[in-house]
C-alpha cells in the first residue's frame, strides 16, 4: 500500500481529472482493462455482464438502446433474433379524459365517507373510474439466419457479455477453426442501431436477415436494405385478453393508429454479396464482415395529434437515417456512440472492498446464484452501474419517457400494458437521475408531465370541478390523466401528478437551474398547487382533507368488519400535499414571487393540515384512522412517503416520526416485490441503518426461473433485469438511488457522508461523481470503515453544513474550485480548476 502522502496526491489529481470532466460534460473514455483506484493501483474489474450460453428466454437477452431506439439480443448462434422497440409504438389516439358524470358520483363518496360508511364509498367510488390505459408495443424481430454449420458450435468457446463501460454487447464462438463474433450497440447520435458480424476465415460469413411483427406490416427490399412498414392499433386489445387468443387475427382499422417503418441496411467486405430473396429478406454470401445498420420510426407527433393528421412520414425517416450514416465506417460509429455514452456513464465511479476478482471466471447468473454466500460486493457496484446504464439508454432528452419495461418489450400485451405507473413506478425511474449525475435523462420525464398537465387542466375541471391539473395512477403515451378503469383501490388515486411535481423541484435543487424553474419547474407547480387546494376540504376535525382517498392498492377493515379502500386524508395523500407546498413555497423564495395570491393560501392551508399521526403500536398510521390492517406485509409502504422520497420526516427535526418509521417498516417485513425491495432500502438508509439498508440491498440478489416466476418476490433475472415478478425496470432504477442513498445524504444545506454505510460489508472503497442538492459534485474515499478523504466542487458559491458520524462542520463553497477536507472534516486543500 502507498502511503498517505503518495494516496493523498493521486487523489487530488485524479479529484481534478473528474471535476473538470464532469463541468465540462466531457467523459473521457475508460481504459478498457477496468479503472484505477486513487493509490495508482489497477483492480480490473470490469463492468461486465457474461452470459455461458445463448438465450433461452427473453429476460436471458441483453439490452441495448439509444434512449428511443431499443433490442433485446438473444446471442442464439444458427439463428439470432433482435427484438425491436421504438419508444413512440403505442395503441390508441389522443382521447377524451374527461367525465362529466364524475362531480355527481364524487358528491355521493364524499357523502358516503362523511357518515364513515367507508365500505359503501369503495363500492360507489367505481363510477369515478375511467378507461384503461393504451397499450406499449414492440416494432417487432430482426431475424438472422446462419448457414447451418454453425448447429455444430463448440459450445465451450461460446461467450456472450454487455460491456457497461462501452454500452458494447458482444457474441462470440468457435465452429471448427473459424471464430465468429458479433458486436452490437445503439448509436444516439446516428438513431441507429448498428451491428457488425465478422469470421476470422475469409469469405466463411454467409446469413440471411428478415423482419418480422405481429403488428399488421409488410417487408420490402431495394439493394441492400429491407424496409418494413407497419400500423398499430388504433385502439387497445381488450383487457385481460387471454394469451392463447392470437391478437394478430383480430381486425383493426391499420389506417387510424399510428404507422410505423424499420429500415435496414447490409454493407459486407470486398468478396462478399447481399442479394434479396423473395423481395422480403437479404441474403449475404461468402462475406469476410457485414455490418447491419437499423433504424425505426413511427409518425407519432405528440400526444394532441391524431395520427391520421400526422405530418410525419416514417419509412422516409427510416431512409433517409439509413442514407445520412452511408458516409460513417462501423469505427466511426462506433466512435461517436461511445464518446456520447461515455460522457455520461463516467461521470461516476464506484469502487467497493471485496475479495478476490472472481467476474470473468463465472457468469453473472452464477454470481447471483452465490451471491448470498459470498456477498460480492463487485456485483453490487455492477448492478448499481446498471441502473445508470439502463436509464441513459431508455430516457433521453427528446424520447419519451421510460416506461414500466424502459424501452424493452417483446409483447403487444406486456405485463401491466408496458405503461408508466404514477403511484411509484414512474418516479422511481428517476430517483436515481440526479443524484447518480444522469440529469440530462430525466428532461423526459419533466417534457412529459408538461404534457400531463394539459391533459389533466381538462380531468380537474370536468371531473372534479377544481382548477390546476391533475393525474391519476396510470397513463400512456397520450399523456392520459384520468383514473384507471376498475376498483377503486387502484384507480382512485389523483395524487400522480403531485408526486410527479416533486421531482420538478428536486430538478432544481440539484441543479440550481433558475432559469429551468422559472420556465417548467415553477409553472408546473403552479398548476398543481392549484389543484390542491381546490381539492382539499376542511373536515369535522377542522383539519383540511383530502376526501375521497385512498393508499395506494392497499385495503383497510372498516369498523364494521368489512373490507374498503375509501376513505379521507390518507397519510400518504397529506406527505405528497406538504412536500408540494413546501416545494412551491421554497421556489417562490427564490424566484420572488413570495406575494403571489397563491402562495399566500399555501401558507395558510399549511397550517391546517393534519399531522402525521402514530398508530397504538407505534407506526405510522397509514390512514386518517387507525384502521386494521389486513395485510400488514403489504408490497406498498406508501405512509412512509415523508421520509424518503419525501423530506417532511427527518431524523433531525422529527426523531419521534422517524423511530414510527423504522417500526413501521419492521412491521411491512422484507419480502414483496423488487421495487419494494429497494425502496425499503432506501428508506432504512434514509434512516441511517446501515444493517438494515444493506439487508435489503442484498434482497434483491435472487435469480429467478422465468418459468417458475410465481416462486419469487423480488430478484433478478439472469441479464440482471429486476422482477417484481414479472420483469418490471423500476427496481433497476430503485436500487442505483438505494445504493447512492447509502453514501450520500443531502439537502440544499446539509450535506451527510456515508450516512449508511455497511462498514463491515463494505470496509474500503471510494465514490466519484455522485452529485448533493445545491449543486455540490462528491468524491468520497473510506477505509477500514472510516473516512479518509472527502472532496467537493460546486457549480455556484453555496455554504452548507457537512456531516459525518455526528460530526459538522460549516463550509462555503465558490465555483471553479475544487474542496479536499480530511477524515476531521478539515479542509486541507483549495485548488482552482
Amino acid at each position: 500500500m502507498a502511503e498517505k502522502s503518495s494516496f493523498f496526491a493521486h487523489f487530488t489529481i485524479l479529484l481534478l481529472i473528474l471535476i473538470i470532466t464532469i463541468t465540462c460534460c466531457e467523459g473521457g473514455r475508460r481504459r478498457s482493462s477496468g479503472r484505477t483506484l486513487m493509490d495508482g493501483h489497477d483492480l480490473s474489474r470490469p463492468l461486465k455482464l457474461t452470459f455461458a450460453g445463448p438465450s433461452r428466454n427473453w429476460t436471458d437477452a441483453i439490452p441495448i438502446g439509444n434512449g428511443r431506439l431499443g433490442a433485446t439480443i438473444w446471442g442464439g448462434v444458427s439463428s439470432e433474433t433482435l427484438n425491436i422497440n421504438e419508444d413512440t409504438i403505442w395503441t390508441g389516439v389522443p382521447a377524451d379524459y374527461t367525465n362529466p358524470n364524475a362531480p355527481e358520483a364524487l358528491a355521493q363518496v364524499r357523502k358516503l365517507v362523511d357518515e364513515r360508511k367507508y365500505p359503501e364509498a369503495t363500492s360507489e367510488a367505481v363510477k369515478l373510474s375511467g378507461h384503461p390505459s393504451d397499450v406499449y408495443q414492440l416494432v417487432g424481430d430482426l431475424n438472422l439466419q446462419f448457414d447451418s454449420s454453425h448447429r455444430k458450435y463448440t459450445q465451450a468457446s461460446y461467450h456472450r457479455e454487455l460491456d457497461l463501460e462501452t454500452a458494447l454487447a458482444k457474441v462470440s464462438y468457435s465452429v471448427g477453426s473459424v471464430e465468429f463474433s458479433r458486436e452490437h450497440f445503439a448509436s444516439n447520435p446516428d438513431q441507429v442501431i448498428v451491428v457488425k458480424i465478422s469470421s476470422s476465415k475469409p469469405g466463411s460469413l454467409s446469413f440471411k436477415a428478415s423482419f418480422d411483427s405481429d403488428l399488421h406490416h409488410h417487408s420490402e427490399t431495394k439493394g441492400n436494405q429491407i424496409l418494413m412498414q407497419g400500423s398499430c392499433r388504433p385502439k387497445r386489445l381488450p383487457v385481460n385478453l387471454s394469451k392463447s387468443i392470437n391478437a394478430t387475427n383480430i381486425p383493426y382499422d391499420d389506417h387510424k393508429g399510428l404507422q410505423f417503418a424499420a429500415a435496414l441496411e447490409v454493407r459486407v467486405s470486398n468478396g462478399g454479396s447481399v442479394s434479396s430473396l423473395g423481395g422480403k429478406k437479404l441474403s449475404v454470401e461468402k462475406a469476410d464482415w457485414a455490418v447491419l445498420v437499423l433504424t425505426a420510426a413511427s409518425n407519432f407527433d405528440g400526444p394532441f395529434t391524431m395520427p391520421v393528421d400526422s405530418k410525419r412520414d416514417p419509412s422516409k425517416e427510416c431512409v433517409d437515417r439509413i442514407s445520412s450514416v452511408q458516409r460513417y465506417s462501423y469505427s466511426d460509429l462506433y466512435g461517436r456512440h461511445l464518446g456520447d455514452y461515455q460522457k455520461l456513464f463516467n461521470r461516476v465511479s464506484l469502487q467497493l472492498s471485496g475479495g478476490g476478482n472472481k467476474t470473468e471466471a463465472a457468469s453473472t447468473a452464477e454470481r447471483v446464484r452465490s451471491f448470498r454466500k459470498d456477498e460480492d460486493p463487485s456485483l453490487v457496484e455492477l448492478l448499481f452501474q446498471y441502473g445508470r446504464y439502463l436509464l441513459i439508454s431508455s430516457s433521453r432528452p427528446g424520447t419519451q419517457v421510460a416506461n414500466l419495461q424502459g424501452i424493452w418489450n417483446r409483447d403487444i400485451q406486456p405485463p401491466w400494458d408496458g405503461a408508466p405507473h404514477l403511484n411509484i413506478n414512474l418516479q422511481m425511474n428517476y430517483w436515481h437521475s440526479l443524484p447518480a449525475n444522469i440529469r440530462e435523462c430525466q428532461e423526459p420525464l419533466l417534457d412529459y408531465m408538461s404534457a400531463l398537465a394539459i391533459n389533466g387542466r381538462k380531468t380537474a375541471q370536468v371531473n372534479y370541478g377544481a382548477s390546476g391539473w391533475v393525474a391519476h395512477q396510470v397513463s400512456d403515451i397520450w399523456a392520459k390523466t384520468s383514473p384507471d378503469r376498475g376498483e377503486a383501490v387502484w384507480a382512485l388515486w389523483p395524487m400522480g401528478g403531485a408526486w410527479l411535481c416533486t421531482h420538478a423541484w428536486e430538478h432544481y435543487t440539484y441543479t440550481m437551474d433558475k432559469e429551468f424553474l422559472k420556465k417548467k419547474g415553477y409553472p408546473l407547480l403552479e398548476g398543481c398547487t392549484s389543484f390542491l387546494l381546490d381539492w382539499l376540504i376542511k373536515g369535522k376535525d377542522g383539519y383540511l382533507q383530502t376526501n375521497p382517498s385512498t393508499s395506494p392498492e392497499h385495503m383497510f377493515t372498516s369498523p364494521d368488519g368489512k373490507p374498503a379502500s375509501v376513505s379521507y386524508s390518507s397519510t400518504m395523500d397529506i406527505a405528497i400535499v406538504k412536500e408540494v407546498f413546501s416545494a412551491i413555497v421554497s421556489a417562490s423564495e427564490v424566484l420572488g414571487k413570495t406575494n403571489d395570491t397563491l402562495i399566500g393560501k399555501v401558507i395558510a392551508a399549511q397550517a391546517n393540515l393534519p399531522p402525521t399521526r402514530l398508530s397504538k403500536d407505534g407506526s405510522i398510521m397509514e390512514w386518517a384512522e387507525d384502521f386494521e390492517d389486513p395485510e400488514v406485509h403489504h408490497r406498498h409502504v406508501s405512509h412512509l412517503f415523508g421520509l424518503f422520497p419525501g423530506h417532511s420526516i427527518t431524523l433531525e427535526k422529527s426523531p419521534e416520526l422517524a423511530k414510527a418509521v423504522e417500526v413501521s417498516l419492521k412491521k411491512r417485513g422484507e419480502e414483496g416485490p423488487g421495487w419494494s425491495t429497494t425502496w425499503k432500502a432506501a428508506l432504512w438508509a434514509r434512516l441511517h441503518n446501515s444493517e438494515h439498508a444493506y439487508r435489503l440491498v442484498t434482497h434483491i440478489f435472487d435469480l429467478v426461473d422465468p418459468l417458475n416466476e410465481r416462486n419469487y418476490e423480488g430478484g433478478l433475472y439472469t441479464n440482471l433485469f429486476t422482477a417484481h415478478p414479472p420483469f418490471q425496470i423500476d427496481a433497476n432504477f430503485g436500487f442505483s438511488a438505494a445504493v447512492a442513498e447509502m453514501l450520500v445524504q443531502s439537502t440544499t444545506k446539509d450535506l451527510y457522508l456515508l450516512p449508511a454505510l455497511p462498514a463491515d460489508k463494505w470496509p474500503n472503497g471510494y465514490v466519484k461523481g455522485l452529485r448533493a442538492r445545491g449543486g455540490v459534485t462528491v468524491n468520497i474515499r473510506w477505509m477500514e470503515g472510516s473516512l479518509v478523504e472527502f472532496g467537493l466542487v460546486s457549480e455556484q458559491s453555496v455554504s452548507t453544513r457537512i456531516v459525518y458520524r455526528g460530526n459538522s462542520v460549516a463550509t462555503t463553497l465558490s465555483p471553479g474550485k475544487v474542496f479536499t477536507f480530511d477524515k476531521d472534516l478539515k479542509c486541507i486543500r483549495t485548488e482552482k480548476l
